[in-house]
């Protein structure tokens, strides 16, 4: 029978939608491909029609009947027709409409404030209302949002498991609400419910050199309470004048720098709340999963290391926050700093993380939590902040501590996971366990670039990492909530803001310095190439629909500045410019590779070429980036525009593209196959995008291998080119060279890493240095895209190049001379696909299970290949001799 049924949708108890969810579903092995399907359904207990279709797709299929209405239970099945046969029906499916927006009655309620102490000091607010229960309930639905983080209590129990709501998103254009199941929180008489309501993303220190997001100045929050007597009648308890306000025991709660808690405080009198103080846009529901509390570690060491002053090392770098069980006696004091690094001294140390800007003093960076304790069984758990640490500095002054009351608690989007992979090298293995890691702690609710210094969401991270992110995870839902930030955020000139969400509001500030720095190639292109890379991985065209006029607008902006802005260096050349110039994206702001490995200065010390020459920098000559990257977006356009059929547009930004890779070859391209800037990230970027004619790939590949040795086969790549720099190798010719640099142990390199001891991928390849020094960010999981490479060419699974939702795919391992054996799994769209592959007395054996509506082609060491249908395949040649 059919099986994971799912919606377009997500929820934290139960899935909750909007109301015309798509539905998915897989088709179960032995039935051929799929012909045609039945839907089956209830809505609140009520039959809906069966719908049939003579159809292959199984795949976000549009909701067949009526558009939902608020609150509405649906229980769905499917049963489908297949070439070999048909299918009973599957298990039930369930879900609930959300409370949509136009049926929101309940009023936004604010707390009352004094005097304001200022971002990052500011105390957490209680709101609440009483109310009575004459009768048994049935079922109740509470839902809730709010301009704030919140958190919503029924009789002192917490709502639902969602952690950080509403999460972060655009708050001036969309603002999500959860759904919670409360009724074993209730009881007959009288019942009381509150909210406590913090600053968190729409308020609060929650970007870089600690600035503050500027959505609005008044928190609000709103809430409704839907309950169905076990009588049948109805009740509904709604956010109004009736609630009261008070400050909370969180005397002060900052996302990013901490939260303090007094358990010893003495409530003070309820005041009237404000009401439609704040304007909001319309509620929504989020298709991402919800930020959870997904798992916990206690300390592997715990050490004093002066009187009422522990070091907690938690064995791994990542999002959280410490619960305290032993609190002291009453009137404790106990502070908690968190980091990522431990110095020489063994104490705890973020200088590495502290931020400076031109002409100010640094921002010490700070994640520091406090508690007073009330001396009673009370946990310490700050749920209206959240930090990135592998480590924490416990001080108290007054009492012991026990070891087994401190509790990590893992913190971030509850994703699931879809690939695994394990090889016979332990080195491997361990660093695809660190970049996993890294980017985890940096899926809080949205793509972040570190947990800890800065914590935005950077698009050039997430469109370097997304290929690989869904090799990993189901990232649908999650990314597609991250696109809508991107199209809010997105200029009315077309470009794309750094990060999104922007509560600095870059689109409204265009004075701001860093408006100048936004519309950076590889960056903005996030907008066309995350959506495209969605596409690919799950057949989900309605991604394209939704970024259509962002991908266009971004695209035409880049155009009309690379036929109108020029670099100052082609100016001195020609006054004049050339034909093909019209096409070259070098007269704006680009970040450029970005963080390749750092110069060293004759005494040893790291030359920063920013800070060391920052206007040098700033007016380099980046127009090969930026062309290339400008050609990558023009030709997804292209094939977007095929896909939904707007073919005249197809056939134009085709054309355009082809203009663009000729102009990229005019300038940036010699007759040998060398580019004009002669790095080894331009020859990645030229080979992975295309650039470069059939006949010079070899010599440029050549040429980038040359590089690469005289380099002391160490890497020379940054931000941008990274992740393609091993496949690059592989599929011109030179895999051995590949895999030095995978092994490679001495900085920089991954290996480094992994023998430094991380535990997440560093931003600077320099993380730890040899001295024992922190650099950067030491959760930073850009670089971490390297491990799609033992995916794709270790284990050797890929998608076939025209395939979409994985249809069909390719075996064909690329080893390692020292990788004896790989095995994997990818949970696709069609079903779960596995792969092992081993050597034994010289001989590769292939093992691959095909899903259901797939097909797969094995291709051996030898140049033998093996068409594989659905079902399991197994293959063994003998492996070729070396040359």
């Amino acid at each position: 029978m059919p099986f994971d049924l799912t919606i377009d949708s997500d929820g934290d108890q139960f899935v909750v939608s909007g109301p015309t969810p798509r539905m998915s579903w897989k088709v179960p092995l032995g039935l051929g491909a799929q012909i045609g399907y039945e839907l089956d359904a209830t809505v609140d207990g009520a039959s809906m029609p069966t719908v049939s279709a003579d159809s292959p797709r199984h795949l976000h299929i549009a909701w067949p009947w009526a558009p939902l209405v608020s609150a509405q239970r649906v229980k769905w099945r499917v049963r489908v027709a297949g070439t070999e046969g048909a299918s009973g029906w599957s298990e039930w499916s369930d879900f609930e409409a959300g409370l949509l927006d136009h049926d929101w009655q309940a009023k936004w309620i604010s707390p009352v404030q004094g005097n304001d102490p200022g971002y990052g000091k500011r105390p957490a607010h209680t709101l609440s209302v009483e109310f009575d229960l004459t009768s048994d309930v049935q079922t109740a639905r509470l839902y809730a949002t709010a301009l704030g983080v919140y958190e919503a209590f029924v009789n002192g129990d917490r709502a639902g498991t969602a952690e950080l709501s509403p999460g972060a998103s655009s708050y001036d254009k969309t603002l999500y609400a959860q759904a919670s199941d409360v009724l074993t929180s209730l009881r007959i008489g009288t019942n009381r419910l509150k909210i406590v309501l913090s600053d968190g993303w729409f308020r609060g220190l929650v970007g870089a050199h600690r600035m503050p997001a500027q959505w609005g100045t008044v928190l609000g929050a709103r809430l409704e309470l839907h309950l169905v007597l076990a009588n049948g009648a109805r009740q509904i308890v709604r956010t109004n004048e009736n609630w009261t306000s008070v400050p909370s025991a969180i005397t002060r709660a900052d996302l990013m720098d901490g939260q303090t808690v007094d358990l010893t405080s003495v409530p003070d009198v309820p005041r009237a709340v404000l009401v439609d103080r704040v304007s909001a846009p319309a509620i929504d529901w989020s298709p991402a999963p919800a930020v959870r509390v997904v798992g916990s570690r206690k300390p592997a060491t715990l050490r004093k290391i002066e009187t009422g002053v522990w070091i907690a090392d938690f064995g791994q770098n990542a999002s959280g926050w410490i619960a305290l069980a032993d609190l002291g006696p009453v009137g404790t004091r106990t502070t908690i700093d968190y980091g990522e690094y431990v110095g020489p001294d063994g104490d705890l140390s973020t200088a590495h993380l502290d931020s400076s800007r031109p002409g100010e003093e640094p921002t010490a960076f700070v994640q520091r939590d406090e508690v007073v304790s009330a001396g009673d069984n009370q946990v310490f758990e700050p749920r209206h902040t959240v930090h990135g640490f592998q480590y924490a500095r416990i001080r108290r002054q007054t009492a012991d501590l026990d070891p087994a009351s401190v509790t990590m608690r893992i913190v971030h989007s509850d994703l699931q996971r879809t690939g695994t992979f394990a090889c016979s090298d332990p080195d491997l293995n361990r660093l695809h366990e660190i970049a996993e890691w890294s980017f985890l702690g940096n899926a809080v609710d949205v793509p972040t670039d570190c947990p800890t210094r800065e914590r935005l969401a950077w698009t050039g991270d997430y469109q370097v990492f997304a290929p690989t992110a869904t090799r990993l995870y189901d990232v649908l839902g999650f990314s597609r909530k991250w696109l809508r930030s991107v199209r809010d955020d997105q200029l009315d000139d077309g470009r794309i803001a750094n990060f999104s969400p922007d509560g600095r509001q870059i689109k409204r500030n265009l004075d701001d310095q860093f408006a100048m720095m936004t519309g950076s190639a590889g960056w903005g292109d996030a907008i066309t190439i995350v959506p495209w890379e969605l596409y690919e991985a799950y057949g989900d065209r309605e991604v394209l629909v939704e970024n259509w006029d962002a991908m266009v607008r971004w695209v035409d902006w880049a155009l009309h500045t690379s036929a109108t802005a020029r670099h100052h260096s082609r100016i001195e050349r020609s006054t004049e410019p050339l034909p093909h110039e019209q096409y070259l994206w070098d007269g704006s702001f680009h970040w450029g590779e970005w963080t390749e490995p750092k110069a060293k200065a004759a005494d040893g010390s790291r030359i920063d070429p920013i800070k060391h020459n920052p206007m040098a920098w700033f007016m380099a000559d980046k127009g090969e980036v930026g062309t290339a990257f400008l050609y990558r977006s023009v030709s997804i356009l292209a094939r977007t525009a095929e896909v939904l059929s707007r073919m005249d547009d197809a056939e134009r930004y085709a054309e355009t593209a082809h203009r663009i890779r000729d102009a990229w070859r005019t300038e940036f391209l010699h007759g040998d196959g060398r580019t004009l800037g002669d790095t080894q990230a331009s020859y990645v970027r030229a080979l992975s995008f295309g650039l470069v004619p059939d006949e010079l790939r070899a010599p440029a590949a050549r040429r980038l291998v040359e590089l690469i040795r005289a380099a002391g086969t160490h890497l020379g790549t940054g931000f941008l080119a990274t992740g393609d720099l091993l496949p690059v190798l592989c599929d011109s010719g030179h895999s051995d060279v590949a895999y030095e640099l995978l092994f490679q142990r001495s900085a920089p390199s991954w290996l480094y890493m992994v023998d430094r001891g991380a535990t997440t991928i560093w931003e600077d390849w320099d993380g730890i240095d040899e001295d024992g020094n922190a650099h950067e960010s030491l959760n930073h999981y850009s670089k971490g895209a390297v491990i799609r490479f033992l995916h794709t060419h270790t284990l050797g699974l890929r998608q076939a190049p025209t395939s979409i939702a994985w249809e069909s795919f390719i075996v064909q391992p690329v080893r390692g001379e020292n990788v004896t054996w790989a095995s994997g799994s990818h949970e696709t769209p069609q079903g779960l696909i596995r792969v092992e592959w081993r050597i034994e007395d010289a001989e590769m054996e292939i093992t691959v299970d095909v899903p259901p509506s797939s097909s797969a082609v094995i291709l051996f060491p030898d140049g033998s290949s093996e068409l594989a249908a659905a079902g399991h395949f197994r293959g063994r040649r003998t492996l070729p001799n070396p040359a």
